[in-house]
């Protein structure tokens, strides 16, 4: 997992690629929560997110209620297929509260 992170006058963007399950997702906890505390709004980009597990679920349900008891903002973008379908598998699209834009159907001749 790779992240880019994009400084802006309001909040910052948190560019995600690579695979958000376990194994990464120990090492980005720390990392992520305390992007979290340090803006007032903070926007994870997830449209590079190649694998999502319920570990990486987690720490999303994690990030969203850590925001929630500091008064911040977490927004959610460009959400990948693998994390499409793991929001939909547990149907929490609602819970997060982010605008979804399914991707464009690709045909297969």
């Amino acid at each position: 997992m790779q992240i880019h992170i994009e400084n802006l006058p309001n909040h910052s963007i948190l560019h995600l690629s690579g695979h958000f399950t376990l194994p990464q997702i120990k090492k980005l906890k720390s990392e992520l929560l305390e992007a979290l505390l340090q803006q007032r709004v903070l926007e994870l980009d997830l449209s590079a997110v190649a694998d999502m597990d319920s570990a990486g679920f987690q720490l999303l349900v994690l990030l969203k209620r850590e925001a929630k008891a500091h008064q911040k903002s977490l927004r959610l973008t460009g959400h990948s297929a693998a994390v499409l379908s793991v929001l939909d598998s547990y149907q929490v699209s609602a819970y997060f509260g982010d605008p979804q834009v399914l991707p464009k159907e690709v045909d297969i001749l």
